[in-house]
């Protein structure tokens, strides 16, 4: 078995209860408590407990606050999936909806989801279908 990873020294444990007290984020104060727990002399079971995870997570938590320091313990949102469209297929798609189709080219009065799909994919050969779309 390896040793455990070991804490930057530039922080003692008050550093991470302060830190603790400061922040509004309630994952983030319970990774800076956890950890505060090894500065003081906790093994990595008993931060573990405090921290209401388990070992390897601890260990994810200590890599994450060396490389980044207390904000490395916030929750990021994960980026999501690469959307479909481009920057520039999105303005002209968003430009056409604006101006509204014409009935001699488009061949409808009104946009509907499955009309811009269709022109979506005669476009650009990308294939969407309603439950693509964000409408909001």
């Amino acid at each position: 078995m390896g040793s455990a990873l070991r804490l930057r020294t530039d922080y003692v444990g008050d550093d991470l209860r302060k830190a603790a007290r400061l922040s509004k984020d309630a994952a983030q104060t319970r990774r800076l408590l956890a950890l505060a727990q090894i500065y003081d002399g906790a093994t990595r079971g008993e931060a573990a407990r405090v921290g209401g995870v388990t070992v390897q997570i601890v260990r994810d938590w200590v890599e994450r606050f060396n490389t980044q320091g207390p904000e490395g313990l916030l929750n990021v949102k994960a980026p999501g999936k690469r959307p479909k469209l481009n920057d520039d297929q999105r303005h002209e798609l968003r430009r056409l909806v604006e101006k509204g189709p014409i009935p001699a080219i488009h061949g409808v009065v009104r946009w509907r989801l499955k009309d811009l799909a269709r022109l979506i994919f005669e476009d650009y050969r990308i294939s969407l279908d309603e439950s693509t779309w964000d409408v909001s």
